[in-house]
């Protein structure tokens, strides 16, 4: 992991704090994509707070505030469709392979006229392996990713690269095409719109990103570790 990575900044917690109504989680069912407590999350704030009826936290691997452990792939599978009122993430779009199953998943699960809220980071933020570290997502990607639901918030965020979202899933609902949809790839270091195996990282990216979350990293003047960290990210 790179030195200085957060996984939950401040600017995520004013997002929530400035973007939440009561109303909006009091006594409804909540689910969290990528709930494992790493560095900051949201979930205290909106128990204690915001007061929902249930609150899950799904994951890739067990830990605090995990309550069951899956692939977010399988979300569906697990808890079915129109099940909850809201659906949280943080942080966890940009380590998920194949983005577009896991975000047509979140829209299922989510009962229309539910709210969405998302945080994920843009191009610029350095590379974090959680265990692994795939796209980077900008105000216009999510834009297009989430047209067809009501988009109520979308911003930068004001500390780091990362786009916020808060969205409601119409009654109506019919899901978009993501098909023709790019992002960029911390794999390939461009925009595609495929779906980049590990296999397909050009050599010198992949020694580079490996000597950035080694600890010879700790051991570089902080000019080149700040050099190499831009060339990758």
């Amino acid at each position: 992991m790179l030195e200085g990575v957060t996984m939950c900044n401040v600017a995520v917690l004013e997002f929530f704090h400035n973007n939440t109504e009561p109303g909006e989680f009091l006594g409804k069912a909540v689910l969290e994509v990528g709930s494992r407590y790493v560095n900051g999350s949201v979930r205290p704030f909106i128990e204690r707070f915001l007061k929902p009826r249930l609150y899950v936290g799904i994951d890739l691997e067990p830990g605090l505030f995990v309550d069951v452990v899956t692939p977010a792939e399988f979300m569906v599978n697990v808890f079915g469709v129109n099940r909850f009122d809201v659906v949280v993430s943080t942080e966890l779009l940009e380590h998920v392979r194949n983005w577009r199953v896991v975000v047509n998943a979140m829209k299922l699960v989510l009962k229309p006229g539910g709210l969405i809220f998302i945080i994920t980071r843009s191009r610029g933020f350095p590379y974090h392996a959680y265990p692994f570290d795939f796209w980077r997502y900008e105000v216009g990607d999510m834009a297009r990713i989430f047209r067809d639901f009501e988009i109520i918030t979308l911003m930068r965020d004001p500390m780091e690269p990362g786009v916020f979202l808060k969205a409601r899933k119409p009654m109506n609902w019919r899901p978009a095409d993501l098909f023709n949809i790019e992002l960029y790839s911390m794999i390939l270091g461009r925009r595609t719109r495929d779906i980049p195996s590990l296999d397909d990282m050009p050599i010198l990216r992949r020694v580079t990103l490996t000597i950035l979350n080694s600890r010879l990293a700790s051991t570089m003047p902080g000019t080149l570790r700040r050099l190499l960290t831009r060339a990758v990210s």
